[in-house]
């Protein structure tokens, strides 16, 4: 679905389960948002083709976060596209993500996905890709969760910070969610923002009074 232009919003199940990643494209260049479960990596290229992007094209992947839906593929993305797209995540959950530490949520699992990170970001930090990208760490969910604001279309990448259902925020989910009140704070840091829409990578795509509700959850989370 595409939600402004360059903007899509990818549609994965893996089991039942849909997530959303994010398709960021412009002449130059593609930019994925999250990437799944393992084993997702032909979703993805499927995705992308519908959307008519081609999978050479991806320069850049960003990581919301550490846990195993969000960085399922990137191992599968490292060895199809080596060194020709650069990773970014957080600093505090780059050893994690790279294999160094077990992952907070799913350190059960024996062979977790793991794949280098090229570079860390930080609060407030400005990425000039496809018109503009605000990295906004909002911890909670993860030590080193951020969320992504696109400056073009006024479109708040969430990650999990929030869920939606049917279009309406449904605010922080507090199972998989360890450090709620630090998770309340973190959406604070929505309310200076103009969003236009938020995406949830549980439950998709808000665009209906979104101030509005991130301000009533921010309130009674």
């Amino acid at each position: 679905m595409e939600i402004s232009k360059g903007v899509e919003l990818l549609h994965l199940n893996f089991h039942g389960n849909m997530i959303h990643p994010i398709l960021l494209w412009d002449r130059e260049m593609a930019v994925l948002i999250d990437t799944g479960f393992p084993g997702q990596i032909e979703d993805l290229r499927a995705a992308m083709e519908k959307a008519e992007v081609s999978f050479d094209k991806l320069k850049v992947v960003i990581l919301t976060h550490q846990d195993v839906d969000h960085i399922g593929s990137l191992p599968d993305i490292l060895q199809e596209c080596g060194h020709h797209v650069k990773v970014y995540a957080h600093e505090l959950d780059k050893p994690y993500i790279q294999g160094e530490l077990p992952l907070l949520k799913d350190g059960h699992l024996e062979n977790p996905p793991k794949g280098r990170v090229d570079d860390t970001l930080i609060d407030g930090q400005e990425l000039p890709f496809c018109g503009g990208i605000r990295v906004i760490h909002t911890p909670g969910h993860t030590p080193g969760h951020i969320s992504l604001y696109l400056k073009q279309s006024k479109t708040l990448i969430a990650g999990d910070s929030m869920y939606s259902v049917n279009g309406i925020l449904g605010g922080i989910h507090v199972p998989t969610t360890p450090d709620m009140n630090t998770a309340r704070l973190s959406l604070q840091k929505y309310l200076d923002l103009d969003i236009a829409s938020v995406v949830c990578y549980h439950g998709g795509l808000n665009n209906v009074n979104v101030k509005d509700q991130i301000l009533g959850i921010s309130q009674n989370s």
